[in-house]
């Protein structure tokens, strides 16, 4: 592995950016979804100002290489990842000018699969970078510099993907540890310790649970989060085989829940509300919500289904989902994605689907009382997170649209960030 090094970042570099902090500030965006995978941000007075034309645009960074990946924000830099000509990297740039700090691959070549381009959402967690090549690759990188400081490849895990589009996994780090997914049915899932790389625990596919008829082995293209439903520190994801619960202390796969897996691309991210677990796939699967309680043995969870929705009523393919005051929004259908809104305790369908503007998969984020759609063709909505009616406030064109607009929306320290392939957008909001 090589770094390359900028030179308008060494001509743009003042001594106060040389120094890289280990604190996130509460109104940074540090991994995929937020702080907390929730996809809520915390910032308030962002839309005061909110044109006939949208927000104000700040700037646009030019390359960050193709791709899908969203953005993470911490400490005065976005981080992403792109394809180039000869590697698939990991990209800085600075906030303030939308300058490109420092470009580093993770990769020897250009992954090649369905839809060419990243996927992976880098996670900063103090000084480092974690993330997850297309290919099959967890990397360890330094923020400051790019450097990189350990990584892994799926293939000693026996790595797999349940289809032929590249891993999407944006890594989870708790504590000490960070978790990815192999998808291998000897390690579905691997803890590391963030430091170093070495293995902590190896998720081994239990037993009484093999390849069924209709569903695939291998990773999914969600990623992980935490849960302590049950009492039990756990981690929730989406693989080929459905919903999984995995032990948070040593690796043991507490329960699988299949019913929402299909044998295409299993993708949203789950929902954890306390004991309750919300999830959905397209290709005309479904939605389920799963309640969490403690089992017999010490350390066990049971995963009880309370209610499901089959495709004609809610399917998410991979715009994924957002819970504000105990209702689900998001798109809804197999490649439409019109905006839904669902109450998670019932499944009762609030409003919707609804035939906004706008074209193909909606992907969104929550902020100041409202929800910022990006549709498939580009177009972003702003809507209030109203469960009585679908309260559109206004739209907007970005000024750059390319291919899908697959990339997740990202609002950090008063910024909307839109990434769109090789460019990235910054919108002032306040």
């Amino acid at each position: 592995m090589f770094r390359i090094y900028l030179p308008a970042v060494l001509i743009a570099c003042s001594a106060a950016s040389t120094v890289w902090s280990n604190f996130v500030a509460a109104e940074d965006w540090p991994q995929w979804r937020g702080p907390d995978r929730s996809n809520r941000s915390v910032e308030t007075g962002l839309f005061d100002a909110w044109g006939d034309a949208g927000p104000e645009l700040e700037w646009i960074a030019k390359g960050v290489g193709e791709g899908y990946a969203s953005v993470s924000v911490a400490n005065g830099r976005a981080f992403t990842t792109g394809n180039f000509e000869n590697t698939q990297s990991a990209v800085a740039v600075d906030v303030a000018t939308g300058k490109v700090i420092w470009r580093t691959p993770i990769t020897d070549s250009v992954p090649k699969h369905g839809y060419d381009g990243s996927r992976t959402t880098p996670t900063v967690d103090e000084d480092r970078l974690y993330m997850v090549s297309s290919d099959g690759r967890i990397v360890c990188l330094q923020a400051s510099d790019g450097e990189q400081v350990w990584s892994r490849d799926f293939d000693h895990w026996g790595g797999k993907m349940m289809s032929g589009w590249g891993f999407s996994e944006s890594p989870l780090v708790d504590g000490g540890k960070v978790i990815c997914t192999p998808g291998g049915r000897e390690a579905v899932m691997v803890c590391l310790d963030k430091r170093t790389g070495e293995a902590i625990w190896e998720s081994k596919w239990p037993a009484d649970r093999e390849q069924t008829d209709n569903l695939k082995n291998g990773a999914g293209y969600a990623s992980a989060v935490i849960s302590e439903g049950g009492g039990v520190r756990q981690y929730i994801q989406m693989v080929g085989q459905g919903l999984i619960g995995v032990r948070a202390s040593d690796g043991q796969v507490l329960w699988v829940y299949d019913r929402v897996a299909n044998r295409v691309a299993n993708i949203p991210t789950a929902i954890v509300d306390g004991d309750l677990v919300f999830a959905s796939t397209g290709y005309n699967t479904g939605s389920a919500l799963l309640r969490l309680s403690a089992a017999g043995a010490e350390g066990r969870v049971d995963a009880e289904e309370v209610y499901w929705l089959d495709s004609r009523d809610l399917q998410n393919k991979h715009g994924g989902m957002t819970l504000v005051d105990g209702y689900v929004y998001c798109g809804h259908g197999n490649g439409s994605g019109l905006p839904i809104c669902v109450e998670m305790a019932s499944g009762r369908i609030a409003w919707g689907p609804e035939r906004a503007e706008g074209r193909g998969e909606t992907s969104m984020i929550a902020a100041d009382g409202h929800l910022l759609m990006r549709r498939q063709d580009g177009t972003v909505l702003l809507v209030r997170a109203n469960p009585d009616e679908f309260d559109l406030v206004g739209t907007m064109q970005p000024a750059v649209q390319e291919k899908k607009s697959w990339a997740h929306p990202v609002i950090a320290n008063g910024r909307l960030y839109l990434r769109e392939q090789n460019q990235l957008m910054c919108y002032r909001l306040k």
